[in-house]
Parts: C-alpha cells; sequence; structure tokens
C-alpha cells in the first residue's frame, strides 16, 4: 500500500490517479497508524515551502516521517514535496525543511522566465533505479519557480533551463525526489511511478 501524505497543500486526486493507473493500492491520510502500514509514501506539494513545512507541523507529520524514513520505507516527493525534503528553503523566510537531502531551496536564478512550465529532457547525471524504464533526454513536465540546489553525490538527473542546471531528480538510499510532476508528464511519469513501485514491492 502506498500512502500520499495529505498535508492539505497537494493535487492529491491527481498524483493518487496516477499511482492508482499502474496497479499499487493507495490511500490518502494523514493518520499515524495508516502510515505506519504504508510499504511506500509519496509526500506531494503544490504552494509555497514554509506554508508545506507550517503543516506538516500542523498535523504532527515530521516525526512519522522521520520514522519510516529511519525505517528504509521509500519516500517519493513530488515538486513542492521534494523540496521540502531538503536542509532549508528561502522562499518568503528562510525556512527549515525536512533535512532528509543536503542542501537549500532557492528562486530559480535564470535567463528565461519564471516559473518554469512546460516540457524538458532529462539529463542523466548517475544511474539510478528510478531511471530503469526510461532514457535520457526523456521530456517531463515542470511547473515551479524555486530550485532546489542539491549535492552532487544526491544529484540523479536535471534539465537545462535559462542556461542553468536545474535539480530536476534527487535521491538518497530510500528518500527521492521529483521536481517534475510525474502524474503530469505521460508515458515517461508512468514509468518512473512503474519503477518507484518496483522499489516499494
Amino acid at each position: 500500500m502506498i500512502v500520499i501524505i495529505d498535508y492539505n497543500v497537494g493535487n492529491l486526486k491527481s498524483v493518487e490517479n496516477a499511482i492508482q493507473r499502474i496497479g499499487l493500492e493507495t490511500v490518502v491520510s494523514r493518520d499515524y497508524d495508516v502510515i505506519r502500514k504504508a510499504q511506500g509514501i509519496v509526500l506531494p506539494g503544490v504552494g509555497t515551502f514554509p506554508v508545506a513545512m507550517e503543516h506538516l507541523k500542523k498535523y504532527h507529520l515530521i516525526d512519522i516521517l522521520k520514522e519510516r524514513k529511519e525505517a528504509g520505507v521509500p519516500i517519493l516527493g513530488i515538486c513542492l514535496g521534494m523540496q521540502i525534503l531538503f536542509e532549508r528553503g528561502t522562499e518568503i523566510k528562510i525556512t527549515e525543511g525536512l533535512g532528509f537531502l543536503k542542501g537549500e531551496v532557492q528562486l530559480m536564478q535564470v535567463d528565461a522566465k519564471i516559473p518554469h512550465m512546460g516540457w524538458n529532457e532529462l539529463i542523466f547525471h548517475q544511474q539510478h533505479p528510478l531511471l530503469k524504464y526510461i532514457n535520457e533526454k526523456d521530456f517531463v513536465y515542470f511547473v515551479h519557480s524555486f530550485m532546489a540546489e542539491a549535492s552532487d553525490d544526491e544529484l540523479i538527473a536535471y534539465c537545462e533551463y535559462g542556461g542553468k542546471r536545474i535539480t530536476a531528480l534527487v535521491g538518497k538510499d530510500n528518500v527521492m525526489g521529483c521536481q517534475f510532476h510525474p502524474e503530469k508528464s505521460g508515458e515517461i511519469g508512468k514509468k518512473i511511478l512503474l519503477a518507484f513501485k518496483e522499489m516499494v514491492s
């Protein structure tokens, strides 16, 4: 069973539908007992970094996410859900993140329109199980104005936008994140979720 964390900052339905389409049992929840039974956890998110962290605190979800991380449960953050996996964000104010990954989330400094919205090709930085069914230069769909400055050893793939390298996929052990939206990325997004399914099962 996959638990999609409900902390009132996500486009939950589209993520839920995408995961169900690959044949995984899925539940949207913020209940500790349900989360503890999860074989995998998805942390979605749309909005701002400070609000996301405020809501995780409000619903007392930080400790259970840390507990499940330490238990080795695969965790996948999507968009803002990926960003809050990092140590801190600078959107609106400096805010402490979950600290599962090294680095900071900052406003994109690019010679192009912000938000970064649309299809971009992935450039692989290192091999990872999430890349199992896709190829380098496959296109995925982005919508964001802030980006993670990921460490070299935790960067899996990036795209190029406005003359800069934009973090797209990150991972360390059982913690992974997509800056893009796999649920909106057609067949390529489906293949990434299928790879996550294999890691869960």
